[in-house]
């Protein structure tokens, strides 16, 4: 029913894993496409702006070009003139390369060859306009070089006047389409990616109805099945403790098989009558017996000594019909001693036929390991109790101790103070309102020592800062206490602003825990400052104690652990291995101490 369960599981969680990674695959694709097109729509702005820019340096070429011809009409002086002429020829080669590059795309400036219709349709319409200009630039730079056909270069610039105004009216309406289409891709691009964003929303939306919150109440079941399936295998294990010693004797069997059936090492055939049929080798080697003399019992080949041959021979004769399994220790014909685990099954040959088919183990050295542990556990055990002796009067000795000084504060101060109180109530004359008001008074002033008394008292039990505040807070008010009570300088940093609530039980350890630090440093290491820390990271809360004391030898102090500060650290360390937390201990002779508390949270 458990490996139903957890197949059951295991194909719950593999489903959630396909559709977790479908969602996330969703969404991986939804972000990679709304980056490429974006991409590419940003890649196709920068060429937009681009082609923009030139065509509006197109209008200033034309200009440009228009007055350079008006200057060359009017210049007479031939070494001006050249000059002038040949940066009118630059002009004219820069405005047809970038006329050129706008109407038929250019590589090179990342102009894209096709076009709208509407830019076609301008582009077309100018173009006779641009021709001309061209034209009769070109021409009229010619006769200016040559200096002849002065008509017909008035003429020609009369030609390109009437074009340029025409041209730039039309390179003005060809810069707005460029700049109304710019205009439209960002408009598509920013509808584009709002439609993006709704998808993805809408794709976590869908992920939280139909995969997270289904998965969350699927494992809810899972686990309350898997709870069930844990309690009815507990219930089938108590069954199965119950029927397992009725089928002691089959295991045993089929474990006698199963030797027989993986391990035949050291085996032999012997008749009923417990002479040996037939023996291996490695059996006879083990033995140090001669595999081809056969007028030998199974007992004789064993063991040289008539006694284990007696115990022997009796178990064959007892057991020949129904078995035997069990552990030999016998001597070999060298006189060492050997552990056999010995197996005898019955077998059937024929009707009214059979043999036993012997199959043993060598398991000398086990045995012999088995010894030694038994003896070290022996060792380990006596001195655990002798430990544990040690500490249980030790926790004796203080709770009587505590009992004790509890018992002395409320007889020598509560127990004063109440019979005091006692006396007075008595004492009180209502006659005297003068004398009964002082006595009242000083009534209210004793009852105030004795909840003073009583709440001293029950902070040394269990101080209430512990359960109503925290360890922090309870730590931070011990030391203050203590800083009050024995005149050291005893000081609480909270490093890491600690400020979570432990389970009870740990609380009450690493606040007892500190508390024994603490006095062993007042007691022992006679220190005058001591420093409290409290640090924590995810998994780990860490307190450490520093003290200015004399220090001590810890080796020496872990060795002599009847004496007081070895059961002061070996009270530690057994507190501390009870909330799973472990101690650091670190000490330097004159300079003093450091203890460090780890405990996981």
């Amino acid at each position: 029913m458990r490996n139903s369960a957890a197949a059951t599981v295991d194909i719950s969680f593999k489903n959630l894993r396909r559709l977790y990674i479908f969602a996330l695959l969703t969404i991986a694709v939804t972000v990679l496409l709304s980056q490429l097109l974006i991409q590419h729509n940003l890649n196709s702005q920068l060429s937009d702006s681009k082609i923009i820019n030139i065509s509006g340096k197109q209008r200033m070429l034309s200009q440009k070009l228009t007055k350079e011809i008006l200057i060359l009409n009017f210049i007479v002086d031939a070494k001006n003139n050249k000059k002038e002429i040949d940066k009118a020829n630059e002009i004219i080669k820069l405005w047809k390369f970038n006329q050129y590059a706008l109407e038929n795309g250019n590589d090179s400036l990342g102009f894209p060859k096709r076009k709208s219709k509407a830019l076609s349709d301008l582009f077309l319409a100018i173009k006779p306009n641009f021709d001309n200009i061209a034209n009769a630039a070109t021409a009229f730079l010619e006769n200016k070089k040559l200096g002849i056909k002065e008509e017909e270069n008035q003429e020609l610039v009369q030609t390109i006047l009437k074009n340029g105004a025409v041209f730039l009216e039309k390179m003005n309406d060809i810069v707005g389409q460029y700049d109304k289409e710019a205009l439209e891709k960002v408009t598509l691009q920013s509808k584009t990616e709002y439609g993006i964003l709704m998808f993805t929303m809408l794709v976590l939306l869908l992920e939280f109805i139909f995969i997270f919150k289904p998965t969350n109440k699927k494992v809810e079941t899972l686990i309350l099945k898997h709870l069930l399936s844990e309690k009815k295998a507990l219930k089938l294990a108590h069954d199965t403790e119950v029927i397992s010693e009725a089928k002691e004797n089959s295991v045993k069997e089929l474990k006698s098989l199963n030797y027989a059936m993986e391990n035949t090492l050291l085996y032999c055939r012997v008749a009923p009558d417990g002479s040996l049929i037939h023996i291996g080798e490695k059996f006879a080697k083990l033995l140090f017996y001669n595999p081809f003399l056969s007028d030998k019992t199974f007992s004789q080949v064993l063991t040289p000594i008539e006694k284990e041959q007696v115990a022997i021979d009796r178990i064959i004769s007892q057991r020949q019909k129904s078995g035997w399994q069990g552990e030999l220790n016998i001597t070999n014909r060298n006189g060492d001693l050997i552990w056999l685990d010995l197996s005898m099954v019955p077998v059937t040959i024929k009707k009214e036929e059979s043999e036993l088919l012997i199959i043993c183990f060598d398991i000398t050295e086990r045995k012999k390991a088995e010894e030694e542990v038994e003896r070290l556990n022996i060792e380990n055990v006596t001195d655990k109790i002798n430990q544990q002796k040690v500490i249980s009067s030790k926790i004796v000795e203080n709770q009587e101790n505590e009992q004790n000084r509890i018992a002395k504060e409320i007889h020598d101060g509560i127990g004063q103070m109440l019979t005091g109180l006692k006396f007075s109530l008595e004492s009180i004359n209502l006659d005297d309102k003068e004398k009964s008001a002082q006595k009242i008074e000083y009534l209210k002033k004793l009852s105030l020592d004795i909840i003073k008394g009583v709440r001293t008292a029950t902070f040394n039990l269990m101080p209430p800062e512990l359960s109503d505040h925290g360890i922090v807070s309870s730590l931070a008010k011990l030391t203050q206490e203590l800083s009050k009570l024995t005149g050291k300088n005893i000081l609480f940093y909270n490093k890491s602003n600690f400020e979570l609530r432990l389970d009870s039980l740990i609380e009450i350890n690493i606040y007892r825990l500190t508390q024994e630090a603490i006095n062993n440093a007042i007691k022992y290491a006679e220190s005058t400052h001591i420093i409290v820390q409290l640090s924590h990271s995810n998994n780990i809360l860490s307190i450490t104690i520093d003290d200015n004391g004399k220090g001590f030898d810890i080796a020496e102090a872990e060795k002599k652990r009847n004496s007081e500060s070895g059961m002061g650290m070996l009270f530690m360390k057994e507190r501390i291995q009870y909330i799973n937390g472990r101690v650091f201990i670190n000490s330097i002779i004159d300079e003093g101490t450091r203890v460090t508390f780890n405990i996981p949270i």
